[in-house]
């Protein structure tokens, strides 16, 4: 199974169209801010830091390039070329590699493991990003890369961000600057049930190991300067001998 071509064809023309530069993006904050909390609460769960660590749905490659300062053998995945060509010139030194993946079908992820072998992956918000049918075969491609030794830390949007969302894209002055390209490419975040993420992630054969809330921190603004931050929940999941 695989994403449907719309899905793919709005991403491509997302990224096609998406300025250079770190925090052009609506959820392109900066790494101290989003990966770098993150990994406080990831590493402790690592078994084996020294596994290749995937950054699932790099997009243009910010967080994958500070996830590259921190582990040795970082790849960076998407769905979308447009966004692996913004990663990858950004990244001139080849801190990470970097490989186009539709995360929905699990024999790309099969083949993406056999080549690593088991890894740590970092997801930060993929899965409300999906169709509600791909999210479980997402879940499912996840298992397989992190294999036996992996563990998978998932940051989604919680239900209640929705209505933030949908809040700033009906204001009097229509959504952000930096929002409203999100919206014209059709990417509109769905709404997966909290209870949700654990529940896919136990079908694929995973056990959640922790779990929490943490703001999603953006790269936007409201007009009177601040930030615009939303309601997320983190697990961190593995396979438990």
């Amino acid at each position: 199974m695989s994403v449907t071509s719309r899905y793919r064809d709005a991403w491509e023309s997302f990224w096609n169209e998406a300025p250079e530069g770190q925090g052009a993006v609506f959820w392109d904050a900066e790494p101290m801010l989003t990966a770098g909390r993150h990994l406080a609460h990831f590493e402790p769960h690592l078994t084996d830091p020294g596994l290749p660590m995937i950054d699932l749905g790099c997009g243009n490659g910010t967080q994958t390039r500070y996830l590259a300062d921190r582990f040795p053998h970082v790849v960076g995945a998407d769905l979308s070329a447009a966004a692996l060509d913004h990663a990858r010139h950004a990244d001139p030194a080849g801190q990470a590699a970097y490989r186009q993946l539709d995360a929905a079908d699990k024999a790309e992820a099969e083949t993406l493991h056999a080549e690593l072998g088991d890894a740590n992956v970092y997801v930060r918000g993929v899965l409300h990003q999906c169709e509600p049918h791909d999210r479980q075969p997402l879940a499912d491609a996840l298992a397989a890369l992190v294999g036996e030794r992996g563990r998978a830390f998932l940051v989604e949007l919680s239900q209640a961000a929705k209505t933030v969302l949908t809040g700033m894209a009906q204001g009097p002055e229509g959504p952000p600057a930096k929002l409203a390209p999100v919206f014209r490419h059709g990417l509109t975040p769905g709404a997966v049930p909290d209870e949700a993420v654990p529940e896919y992630l136990r079908v694929a054969g995973l056990t959640v190991l922790a779990s929490g809330e943490l703001p999603l921190i953006t790269s936007e603004y409201t007009p009177d300067g601040t930030r615009i931050e939303l309601p997320s929940t983190w697990v961190v999941a593995g396979r438990i001998p």
